[in-house]
């Protein structure tokens, strides 16, 4: 079984799902977007790049499962005592070897850790087969409701994004949906409402709804990779963002800025 590549084990995290958390960022994702603050995250190679101290690290290694699960295991306390547990991420964790993720979720599952999917969704939907019964919460990103927006700045089109959205809602999946906010592109009166109406429409249930508003906090990180930076977004003011939230409340009970 061919292990995929992880660039990042995040100890006691908190934005990625309930609760204290490890954070696995794996390497690899299907998209592209623009404005990725973890630009390391996006090929599934390991690749060089320079620290803060201009040395070069190699991004990227490979972990046996069993590694994994030690790793895990020894904060096991924090999760049974936070709520929380371990979160699949990336990259795109359900772009790499099924088979591995399938494994590592059942595994930790059996341990009594619960596990957290954070995908972007631009996948087939056998990937999400394969884990869906070992994994207890999907972090699911919706970049754009605008099928064209969303192929100009990820790459891809949404139709498989929103396709999956509904098949996981189906098999009753615990979702929280996570909405990264682009002043003046997904986040104009148009666009919120073509988000409501289609998640009505197609009878979408969510547990909770994430609010991310865009940063730049990566920036550097493509000068460190020898890339050059084309980010050119801004995050809505905090006014705005209370409006979404309240707007988002009326529909989805559970609305929060960050996650």
């Amino acid at each position: 079984m061919d292990a995929p590549y992880v660039f990042n084990i995040q100890k006691f995290s908190t934005h990625d799902g309930p609760g204290i958390r490890t954070t696995i960022f794996f390497k690899g994702c299907p998209l592209h977007c623009d404005w990725c603050h973890n630009p390391e995250s996006q090929r599934f190679e390991p690749e060089k790049m320079l620290d803060k101290d201009q040395h070069e690290q190699i991004m990227g290694r490979q972990y046996s499962i069993d590694e994994l699960v030690r790793i895990m295991q020894a904060d096991q306390i924090f999760y049974d005592q936070s709520g929380g547990g371990v979160t699949f991420s990336g990259g795109e964790v359900l772009a790499q070897n099924r088979v591995y993720v399938s494994e590592l979720a059942r595994r930790l599952q059996e341990i009594g850790i619960s596990v957290a999917i954070d995908t972007c969704g631009a996948v087939p939907w056998s990937q999400f087969e394969a884990v869906l019964p070992y994994s207890d919460i999907f972090l699911y990103d919706l970049k754009f409701i605008d099928s064209q927006l969303h192929e100009r700045y990820t790459g891809a089109p949404n139709i498989l994004v929103l396709e999956n959205l509904k098949r996981l809602s189906a098999a009753g999946a615990a979702i929280y949906l996570r909405l990264i906010l682009l002043e003046g592109l997904n986040t104009t009166d148009e666009m919120l409402q073509r988000l409501q109406d289609w998640l009505q429409q197609e009878g979408i249930q969510l547990q909770e709804i994430d609010l991310l508003p865009y940063h730049d906090f990566g920036r550097d990180k493509y000068a460190q990779l020898g890339r050059v930076c084309t980010q050119h977004f801004k995050r809505p003011s905090d006014d705005q963002i209370a409006m979404i939230q309240q707007r988002l409340t009326a529909t989805h009970a559970n609305v929060q800025v960050g996650g």
